[in-house]
């Protein structure tokens, strides 16, 4: 039987396992990112290997998150990290270079290598052809040291693509329809790959915006075949020699096929609050709007900015709307700039905002109270903007473009555009970048002398503490379904500069769905929390497992989790259980003391189930623990960190 392209590139790079859908299998990592965000407590927790350099074939940090220096911490947390790729042996993107995603594509991304990156969007460079997967700071870490990624050898769904966008119709439109069909919930486990004729003609920046908001289906990854659309781009970029062709074999089986008539789709919104809550923008036409915000990782290429220049020829963005422009990369401004976009959007009203990721992690241009923002960004979470009680659709450049010009959600098609031929004007902004926002590594005697930097916001990583045998736990929190890592550990200005400090960022856990969380969990010592469905969606933040860690709770149980997040919480030692009967989750109040026992025992088997006693109600349930061998030993060890330290 033949081969699909995630299971050629597994293959090559399997070191424990069989590729059987289910089963745990680990991988070797060619290529790692990290962000500033998440990027510091990597770099603390590598730090603890005692290792003299980094051993994978290439590893960057990027700084794209906290780029709002309203004090010392962010900058202090820049000097760190920029000291510690200097000691390590890892390339350092400064800050302004550009958006980690945007940027790997262009400078570092190959086909058939593996990428792990410690941010949920690292899938974007699947468009060339790579398997790039999304993990916690702690896995990337181990990578990192030369350690093999381990996860669930995933499903594979197939994406036939067929016909050609039609005109005001874009790439986004197509990761909208496949969100549609397949729900936040419907890539758990699984790999999308997109083959058909449709495929040719998309270009990489187009290719990745549909692999970058694949994160949004909750999938390990998304990739498309490497071809002729792959090595002109890899050539334009002076990396043509690192190009090789990758498809599927004519026989590949998949899980199932989703079907796109790109010829028949029409331009899609996703509304307030949900990446899949898919409308036709047709539907929504006439609904003032207040913001429009362009940019992001999964649309901020030049392509997209040139589509929307088009559009604002002649025209001022309407006397409603704030509008600004945020490109992916300085290659991609010095290019725009070359090609009198930037003039034209200038022109045109738009304010230009730093190349980072900006107002998609509620870092600056947040709405108005009850705002209506239309975004070409990957998430719109409720609050995610920075305004709690902000409307954000997610749309393409060219439907917030024709929002950006008439005031009211507006169907592109229903204006007349046409789009410059860009290749030129990235090829020159390229060579105008070159590579001079980037330090290359150090060679391994210039790094003995490099001293690391740490401010007085850089704490260490706590270590997890094992829990006890048996146990009683308080249900400090019982939360619905989809909670999202922004619920969990939120972002923003406010919040994000702590990410190196998990006793301060602790006190906000929880706290836009829960403002008195931290004050309960200080006074419960140890607790769980209680979650329905989807539980962890989003951001691949371990911080929304490390810093509940830090606060005692010990188990979280739940009616189904999402991949990373459920990944992190083994990493520090919280048990992820899971109902046995979803039915229970309902007899269960926040308030409740549940007991369990002999955890350690169940942990050393292969029982699934264990019993939970609720000693308020005086009922008893099972809840399944779906972990394999080495994730039960880590859960006994306390966590991974422990659980290495013990030599295993």
């Amino acid at each position: 039987m033949g081969q699909t392209i995630a299971e050629k590139i597994i293959g090559a790079h399997l070191i424990e396992g069989k590729m059987i859908p289910g089963e745990t299998i680990a991988i070797r990592i060619d290529q790692t990112l990290t962000q500033d965000a998440t990027g510091t407590m990597t770099y603390l927790q590598f730090e603890t290997m005692n290792l003299d350099r980094v051993k994978t074939d290439l590893s960057v940090s990027y700084v794209d998150h906290n780029t709002l220096q309203e004090d010392w911490k962010n900058m202090d947390d820049h000097r760190y990290l920029q000291s510690v790729a200097a000691k390590y042996g890892i390339w350092f993107s400064r800050p302004g270079n550009g958006i980690c995603h945007q940027v790997h594509l262009e400078r570092f991304g190959l086909p058939g290598k593996t990428l792990l990156g410690s941010d949920s969007h690292t899938p974007t460079g699947g468009g060339l052809g790579m398997l790039a997967i999304g993990a916690g700071g702690l896995d990337v870490a181990v990578a990192m040291g030369g350690g093999a990624f381990y996860l669930v050898m995933p499903k594979i769904i197939g994406v036939k693509l067929s016909g050609s966008l039609k005109s005001g119709v874009s790439a986004k439109d197509i990761i909208l329809e496949v969100l549609r069909r397949e729900t936040v919930k419907g890539g758990v486990g699984a790999v999308y790959e997109y083959f058909g004729s449709g495929v040719d003609a998309l270009s990489i920046p187009q290719r990745a915006t549909v692999t970058n908001m694949g994160a949004e289906l909750g999938a390990t990854s998304s990739v498309f075949p490497s071809d002729e659309q792959t090595r002109a781009y890899l050539a334009d970029r002076g990396r043509g020699d690192g190009w090789i062709p990758l498809k599927a074999d004519e026989d590949a089986q998949y899980d199932h096929v989703v079907e796109i008539d790109l010829s028949n789709l029409t331009p899609l919104a996703a509304q307030p609050h949900s990446p899949d809550n898919i409308s036709p923008v047709a539907d929504l036409a006439g609904i003032p709007v207040n913001q429009v915000v362009i940019g992001s990782c999964t649309n901020s290429s030049i392509d997209d900015l040139a589509a929307v220049a088009e559009m604002m020829k002649g025209k001022t963005v309407h006397p409603n709307v704030s509008a600004g422009i945020a490109p992916g990369s300085r290659a991609t401004l010095l290019a725009a700039d070359k090609a009198g976009i930037l003039g034209e959007l200038i022109r045109a009203g738009f304010r230009i905002l730093e190349s980072a990721c900006g107002p998609c992690i509620g870092m600056g241009f947040a709405p108005k109270s009850e705002g209506v923002s239309l975004r070409t960004f990957n998430r719109n979470f409720k609050g995610r903007s920075g305004t709690a009680d902000a409307k954000v659709y997610l749309v393409s450049p060219e439907t917030a473009a024709a929002a950006a010009v008439t005031g009211v959600i507006t169907d592109p098609c229903t204006m007349p555009f046409t789009k410059l031929d860009t290749r030129t004007f990235m090829l020159e902004g390229i060579r105008l970048a070159g590579d001079d926002m980037f330090i290359p590594p150090l060679t391994v005697e210039e790094a003995k002398k490099v001293t690391i930097e740490r401010g007085p916001n850089i704490k260490p990583c706590p270590v997890p503490v094992p829990i006890n045998d048996s146990a009683e736990f308080p249900v400090i929190l019982k939360a619905g379904d989809n909670i999202t890592t922004d619920d969990i550990a939120p972002a923003g200005a406010k919040v994000l500069p702590l990410r190196s400090n998990i006793p301060e960022i602790s006190k906000f856990i929880f706290s836009p769905i829960d403002p008195q969380f931290w004050k309960r969990a200080q006074e419960a010592g140890s607790s769980i929390v209680v979650g329905g469905s989807n539980y962890g969606q989003g951001s691949s933040r371990e911080h929304a497992a490390l810093a509940p860690m830090y606060l005692g709770i010990k188990i979280v149980l739940t009616k189904s989790f999402a991949r990373i997040h459920k990944a992190n919480l083994i990493n520090f030692g919280i048990l992820p259980l899971v109902f046995k009967n979803a039915d229970d989750y309902d007899k269960i109040s926040q308030g409740d003391v549940l007991a369990i026992k002999d955890i350690h025992a169940f942990l050393s088997g292969a029982d699934e189930s264990i019993e939970i006693f609720n000693k308020t109600k005086d009922e008893t349930y099972e809840a399944l623990l779906q972990a394999e061998k080495r994730d039960r030993a880590i859960l006994k060890a306390g966590g991974l960190i422990p659980y290495t330290g013990s030599g295993k």
